[in-house]
């Protein structure tokens, strides 16, 4: 089965999160948040071995392509392509993206990190599909956070660059329609979707708010 092809649905990316997952089956809560309506899933592993992290994305391939709903790897450039997967999602000190784009090739999804509006255009300057804005607002998911971007630091890289936004950080229902409003092109959720009794629910509630701020504005 080949990649998802563009044009991607930017919405909602659900970053599938070993840790936070906190022992439930994590291609379970993928299951859920697609049913629940999420566009993208990003895949985070930061404790798994490779051959743990490897044999999870390419079960999670071989579930979300005849969806069409991409695969995003975090970090790991060496798993995405291993396992086939859309693309590759990278921080700051991961792989520079020009030797990450000379392994995956022009058809992958390369997203880039970005706190602020400077790192935003010298992303989208090195050929960056996306950037991962943030964080937005506090979040209990990282605890190493540096200052916070706000919405009036979103809307400034919105200015900046031209590529999709996926704003990133302490995003739930509650704040999903201003993070949009401010110029995302969609968000990149964990504990919205996972610290939930009902992650189905959840990506449905926050999809359908996003649906209905852009219907308005198109």
């Amino acid at each position: 089965m080949k990649a998802v092809k563009n044009p991607i649905d930017w919405r909602l990316c659900f970053i599938a999160d070993s840790e936070a997952a906190a022992g439930r089956d994590i291609l379970q809560l993928i299951g859920k948040a697609v049913e629940g309506g999420a566009t993208i899933i990003q895949l985070r592993g930061k404790k798994w071995t490779s051959r743990e992290f490897l044999d999870i994305g390419m079960k999670a391939v071989q579930f979300l392509r005849p969806k069409g709903v991409p695969l995003i790897i975090n970090d790991r450039v060496d798993i995405s392509l291993a396992c086939e997967a859309d693309g590759v999602h990278l921080g700051q000190d991961d792989m520079p993206l020009p030797y990450a784009r000379k392994i995956l090739g022009k058809k992958r999804i390369i997203g880039i990190s970005v706190a602020t509006p400077l790192e935003a255009e010298a992303a989208e300057k090195d050929g960056a599909d996306y950037v991962g804005a943030g964080p937005v607002f506090a979040t209990l998911s990282k605890t190493d956070l540096g200052p916070l971007l706000g919405l009036e630091g979103l809307r400034t890289i919105r200015e900046k660059v031209k590529i999709p936004i996926l704003a990133i950080g302490g995003i739930s229902a509650d704040n999903v329609a201003d993070v949009i409003s401010a110029g995302a092109d969609g968000v990149a959720v964990i504990s919205a979707i996972m610290a939930v009794a009902d992650p189905k629910k959840a990506a449905t509630e926050i999809i359908g708010l996003i649906g209905k701020l852009k219907n308005r504005t198109e």
